[in-house]
């Protein structure tokens, strides 16, 4: 595939299916966006409204409007930003809450940092579209409080979640998958990301320190001499469990160069992009003949899950391409042609709208689990389009 096709398909698909099928999920009775699809593509009306969903919609549209410089996303980009000032921040304790009901009114309360993180991502880059101030300084205060309640200053990083009042909880777990544990790979992947991007428009000293800092702790704590990422720490970074997750794998390697970059420290850079390669060297045992990327490794049972999921495939995309652009890596360039061949073919829902949240290992499309809701969001597709149109233009 020639590059002028591939950036004319992936800017299709987000123009003519994901952003406008997020527009449909806007509420219009109780304001932001509706907090579910099921698989089927029935909407649920009265299901609860997620901070991550809202914050993501949030990012995305505001970084269409910048990147496509088409005022016209600055809607539903608005509306995300509206309704999470309103809404999901804690007037009393600060930082944003987990979940809301349909109507607004908080179900769950504690401060899970991955959370503190994307409402950061979106609001930041809203200012990046925009502009608005009262977005980047809601941005900046959910820094200074993750920085004051969260941050282990003995041993470096950020506990995974506090209560409402940011005091310790006994399940700090970010879902039912995880291991109830202090620290995980997947809520420092998802601090950093922030971080750079409030750093572009707020390059504050403290701020690049810290990014530097989470930095150093993957390349030290959280990479694995195999070139893989452990997914479960405590709080001394002791490493448990033994599953690797390709799609994290991947993500990581392109998200920490971006960091690097963003650092504007060359040593950083030159250190960083050895550790780049290894990250998406190792990630590429997860790629299967068909050009998906399977979805995790259990090391303890030598069992593969070979569903494709559709975030995983996302992150392939933009991680092999970041490795070509940067390294010309043109087997890397192939393998990320490869898997969005993969998401034409059987990932994109031609009927409804938007992608199927998996393919299951045998074929068959997962119907079961939501088009959108609390986890489906349009972050990963969209930024996947996103990155990969501008760095083509």
């Amino acid at each position: 595939m020639d590059l002028d096709r591939f950036k004319q398909e992936l800017t299709d698909e987000l123009h003519n299916d994901v952003l406008p099928f997020w527009e449909r999920m806007a509420d219009p009775e109780h304001g932001g966006f509706y907090g579910r699809m099921d698989g089927r593509g029935e909407l649920h009306p009265e299901a609860p409204k997620g901070v991550v969903l809202n914050a993501r919609i949030l990012w995305t549209f505001s970084a269409a409007c910048r990147v496509s410089g088409n005022g016209e996303y600055l809607a539903a980009a608005a509306r995300a930003r509206d309704y999470l000032l309103e809404h999901f921040i804690d007037r009393r304790y600060g930082g944003v809450y987990w979940l809301l009901d349909h109507r607004g009114a908080p179900m769950e309360t504690r401060k899970q940092m991955y959370a503190q993180g994307f409402a950061i991502y979106g609001l930041s880059e809203y200012h990046r579209a925009t502009g608005d101030g009262e977005a980047l300084d809601a941005a900046v205060g959910l820094f200074r409080l993750v920085e004051q309640h969260a941050r282990d200053a003995r041993n470096g990083g950020y506990t995974e979640a506090l209560d409402r009042a940011w005091q310790p909880l006994s399940d700090m777990r970010l879902s039912d998958r995880d291991a109830n544990l202090s620290k995980t790979m997947n809520t420092h992947l998802h601090i950093i990301e922030p971080y750079v991007n409030l750093y572009r428009v707020w390059p504050n000293e403290l701020l690049g320190r810290r990014i530097r800092e989470l930095l150093a702790i993957f390349a030290e704590k959280i990479v694995g001499t195999d070139g893989h990422l452990g997914l479960f720490f405590d709080d001394g970074w002791q490493r448990h469990g033994d599953t690797v997750s390709y799609g994290h794998d991947i993500e990581a390697s392109w998200l920490l160069h971006e960091a690097a970059f963003v650092s504007g420290d060359d040593e950083l850079l030159a250190s960083a992009e050895s550790l780049v390669k290894r990250i998406a060297a190792a990630a590429v045992e997860g790629l299967q003949s068909d050009g998906g990327m399977a979805y995790e490794f259990d090391r303890a049972a030598g069992r593969t899950d070979l569903d494709r999921h559709w975030w995983v495939q996302a992150e392939t995309v933009a991680g092999y391409f970041n490795l070509w652009q940067h390294f010309g890596d043109t087997e890397a360039l192939q393998r990320a042609v490869g898997a969005w061949e993969y998401i034409k073919a059987h990932l994109i829902d031609r009927r409804r709208g938007e992608w199927f949240w998996s393919v299951r290992g045998d074929g068959s499309i997962n119907t079961t689990d939501d088009k959108a809701g609390p986890w489906k969001c349009p972050y990963h597709n969209g930024r996947m389009c996103l990155e990969i149109i501008d760095r083509l233009r």
